[in-house]
């Protein structure tokens, strides 16, 4: 198992993004619109051959988990739900026009929230609403995020009959004090007999999402949980760290501090995950993903392949994503556009007949290089610089002779065993494989520019 000095954790387990995006969310501004969003989509729309990928976004939730960071809309209401539905539909339409609908889905994901807070018969109806006006790809990754606490064998079938393939259950633990103390009160059974479901109804990918560092989580009760889930033999596990984060998710305060893992502890806990894991034949996928070595992605990143989207880590490379619901972010056209937040605003915009984007970022020239980079770095642990810059036409060595100096410096990761720079090559050693959330830091152009006395990332284990 790995091991690391108190200093050395001191050091490096600081704040820093997690580079679903680059640049991050932090950078999007309300100078760009719903007319900006109009026109990237009709550019992208002529580009009728290329892939997409879409995302949607269903946020409602019956009840709220404390450690949860996602965005969600917590009510039990039906017509509540029945209403954002209905918007969702709406924003369909807009979308469509403005793209055109000649490009394939070659990636297709609900998430939230939980999709199946709605029921089977008003899942169908959406999913027929999409394929109204697009066209999934026959062989298309269809893929969904479920709470086994209220997803019904029906809702399964359901998914199966609209061609969904792959899906994620949420996990967390299932130690039942942990559960309790996240509100979660998620039995090891439904998880089960939701698991042995998928299987009988032949999804042919499921996932365990499971997160360390919680309230009340050692390496006794976790160690207990992947056994169990190892003996399930899921073909992937999402293995994340509790982003603890309060000042922007304030229901995060219903949990003691005092209950979370100390940093040594929590590195403990990753240190477990990744050694039980791999002991048990899974290969470990950038930074917190697991899968049997015959899944796709599993393949992608022995053949340096991998990349990574708003949607996780993907074999689908240069695919634009369109997401609809409140939140989404669609990367289209060389912009993030992410829609509005708030319901009301939301709804204001779609019943107007207006494209519900509230903020976004047009990357430029510099954004799309070191993009590519930490894309790399996060998926593959490597990084070709030169090879980065033939694709961008710079000198790429020369572009990151900075970043190059600050690796290689005493006291620089390099120096510190976390990574290793050979001519034009950096990548990630076992130890800086858990910290390349911090390797890719030094590439961010934009991470030293952010002030405040607030933070605003979550700490990198």
């Amino acid at each position: 198992m790995i091991d690391i000095s108190p200093e050395l954790l001191e050091r490096h387990d600081r704040p820093g993004p997690r580079y679903t995006s680059y640049p991050t969310a932090l950078e999007f501004s309300e100078d760009y619109g719903p007319v900006d969003h109009r026109q990237r989509l009709a550019a992208a729309g002529t580009r009728h051959s290329d892939p997409l990928s879409m995302y949607v976004h269903l946020p409602f939730c019956a009840t709220r988990c404390s450690f949860c960071a996602c965005h969600v809309v917590v009510s039990s209401r039906d017509e509540l739900a029945e209403a954002y539905l209905a918007r969702l539909e709406r924003e369909i339409t807009l979308v469509a026009d403005a793209l055109g609908t000649d490009r394939k889905i070659v990636q297709y994901h609900w998430g939230g929230g939980t999709p199946t807070h709605h029921p089977p018969d008003r899942l169908v109806a959406l999913h027929e609403r999409v394929l109204d006006r697009f066209h999934l790809a026959d062989d298309a990754e269809v893929a969904i995020e479920v709470d086994p606490r209220v997803t019904t064998r029906a809702h399964l079938v359901a998914l199966r009959s609209m061609g969904f393939n792959r899906i994620s259950l949420g996990v967390q633990d299932l130690d039942p004090e942990v559960q309790r103390r996240i509100g979660r009160g998620q039995t090891r059974d439904e998880t089960a007999a939701l698991y042995t479901a998928a299987r009988e109804l032949g999804f042919m990918s499921i996932n365990l999402d499971l997160v360390y560092g919680l309230p009340g989580q050692d390496e006794a009760t976790l160690a207990t949980t992947l056994d169990e889930v190892i003996a399930w033999k899921p073909d992937r596990l999402a293995v994340y760290s509790f982003a603890y984060v309060p000042w922007m998710r304030p229901h995060q305060k219903r949990i003691d501090e005092a209950d979370l893992p100390e940093s040594r502890t929590k590195f403990g806990l990753l240190a477990r995950v990744m050694t039980t894991l791999t002991d048990a034949g899974y290969d470990q996928i950038g930074m917190d993903h697991f899968a049997l070595p015959d899944d796709e992605l599993a393949i992608a990143a022995r053949t340096g392949s991998l990349t990574r989207t708003f949607m996780g880590y993907t074999t689908k490379r240069g695919t634009e994503t369109v997401a609809l619901g409140t939140s989404g972010i669609s990367d289209i056209d060389g912009v993030y556009a992410q829609n509005h937040r708030r319901l009301a605003s939301y709804y204001e915009a779609v019943d107007t007949g207006e494209l519900p984007v509230e903020r976004g970022y047009a990357l430029d020239a510099d954004d799309r290089l070191r993009r590519d980079v930490i894309t790399e770095l996060m998926c593959n642990g490597v990084v070709d610089l030169d090879a980065a810059g033939v694709r961008h036409g710079v000198d790429a060595t020369e572009y990151f002779h900075p970043e190059l100096t600050e690796l290689a410096a005493v006291g620089g990761l390099v120096d510190e065993g976390m990574a290793t720079v050979e001519g034009a090559t950096v990548a990630a050693t076992e130890l800086g494989t858990l910290f390349v959330r911090r390797i890719a830091m030094v590439f961010d152009g934009h991470v030293g520019r952010r002030s405040g006395d607030r933070p605003m990332f979550s700490k990198t284990i």
